[in-house]
């Protein structure tokens, strides 16, 4: 990869090489024929010292030349300036051999602010002198003898052919050396994925990439990040899930194994045995309905808790008084405390809160925890259900001062199968599915629950649930 990049931005680099050479050579065409435009239109060409000479310079025009900002002199055989008009670059009336020597051998020079158009008159001995100042001018000019070959054409041939190989090849290990250092800046970032996005193909969830790169670079990794995160997150939820899975039906076949076991071997010894007596005929009987209902209520437990968390379940929310309701569930279960010698203390307002709520499904919730309550804990428990506002929500409170269950149980407690004590819910008929089926119908609510326990300190569960107008 690494190659195959470097070797790219080197073709690229050397691409635009050859492109600027021939954008070079157009650009010297186009500034020939823009010099070729320009002298047509020079002011200059259109007053040459060839157009303007005659014998008498007294009679030469000058006043288009002067018009357009330059000047004109006459200097005799003896340099003396006998006439001068407009723009004077000389600033004396006389010169002396040596200073006319000198500008005529630097008016064409490179540099020189003036244009001088200088010609001699032979038949009356004087020199005239044209100048215009120059508005902007590039001087670059090869000349070449044809005619009188050079000794030194050799010498500066070799020369001037060493400057432009050397030229080239500086040129092009300059190219060289960008164009890898300049590939790092991509190469280096492109590699980090790439090592990362192989990681993650072999399995490496956790895989990172840190390029500490700007631009679009940084973005990708973010990207490449946030990505593997999320695959990272579904592979952990989807083995937490299949481990669920696993132990679901390990969980299942386990309480489903005692009481179906207890189911047929005592109606196989019904069936079998002789001379059962109507007494032993009707414990066996008894112990068969006991167990058959326990492997019922677990079936539905776990296919009430299946239908709570199935993607296609939703609640019938209506409108609903959730103070009534209380006095209602109340009310509801009062004898069934009472028969147990519980006691109930409900602190309900008496105002009307609305919520949005599936009253059958509330019941289902309710059932539960107050069968937990009737389930595990013994004559003369008092239990409290108590209703408080918090904003946009309230707060129910379901309390009792039972046995309580171990501290470190009071999140997990709300998992499927979850149980404080085998043993216990072996004698109480428990599935460890119903704390699960409570949580799941509060969450399909829009609310939240939570249990605040102890060993010896009873249970107390906290329901939040919003009120009407509160998006669930």
């Amino acid at each position: 990869m690494n190659v195959k990049i470097r070797s790219r931005f080197m073709l690229n680099y050397l691409m635009m090489f050859a492109i600027s050479l021939v954008l070079g050579f157009f650009a010297l065409l186009l500034m020939n024929f823009a010099d070729d435009m320009i002298s047509k239109n020079l002011v200059k060409n259109n007053y040459t010292a060839q157009k303007l000479m005659k014998d008498d310079y007294t009679e030469i025009d000058v006043q288009g030349v002067l018009d357009s900002g330059g000047g004109v002199q006459v200097i005799d055989t003896k340099y003396d300036i006998v006439y001068s008009a407009g723009l004077d670059t000389f600033g004396a009336d006389k010169l002396t051999a040596s200073q006319f020597t000198a500008f005529l051998t630097s008016s064409k020079s490179v540099g020189v602010v003036y244009s001088y158009d200088v010609l001699y008159n032979e038949t009356k001995d004087f020199w005239l002198v044209v100048t215009f100042p120059t508005s902007l001018r590039f001087d670059f000019a090869i000349a070449r003898n044809q005619d009188y070959p050079s000794a030194d054409r050799q010498g500066v041939v070799t020369v001037l052919l060493s400057v432009l190989i050397f030229y080239l090849l500086l040129l092009a290990a300059s190219t060289v050396i960008y164009s890898r250092f300049s590939s790092l800046s991509v190469v280096n970032p492109l590699k980090k994925l790439y090592e990362g996005a192989r990681r993650l193909r072999d399995g490496d969830y956790a895989s990172r990439v840190d390029l500490k790169a700007g631009f679009e670079f940084g973005e990708l990794a973010d990207i490449f990040n946030s990505m593997a995160e999320k695959i990272e997150t579904e592979i952990r939820l989807r083995r937490q899930s299949e481990d669920n899975r696993k132990k679901l039906i390990l969980d299942i076949s386990h309480d489903l194994k005692n009481p179906l076991a207890a189911v047929m071997g005592y109606s196989e010894l019904c069936l079998k045995k002789q001379g059962l007596t109507e007494e032993e005929l009707r414990k066996y009987l008894s112990i068969v309905h006991e167990n058959s209902t326990r492997a019922d209520r677990l079936v539905n437990d776990l296919f009430e808790l299946s239908k709570l968390e199935s993607t296609q379940f939703k609640i019938n929310a209506e409108a609903t008084d959730i103070c009534e309701y209380l006095r209602k569930i109340s009310a509801f279960y009062l004898p069934m405390l009472e028969e147990k010698a519980f006691t109930l203390d409900a602190d309900i307002p008496e105002n009307e809160i609305m919520l949005s709520a599936d009253e059958a499904q509330l019941d289902r919730a309710f059932q539960n925890l107050f069968a937990n309550a009737l389930r595990y804990s013994g004559a003369g428990t008092a239990v409290r259900l108590a209703l408080s506002e918090e904003g946009d929500k309230v707060q129910i409170t379901f309390e009792d001062d039972g046995a309580g269950l171990p501290e470190e149980l009071s999140e997990s407690i709300f998992e499927a199968f979850v149980k404080a004590d085998d043993a216990r819910n072996s004698q109480t008929g428990g599935t460890g599915l119903g704390l699960a089926v409570v949580k799941k119908i509060i969450e399909a609510h829009g609310g939240s629950i939570r249990l605040s326990t102890g060993t010896g300190k009873g249970c107390l569960f906290s329901i939040t649930l919003p009120k009407s107008g509160v998006s669930i």
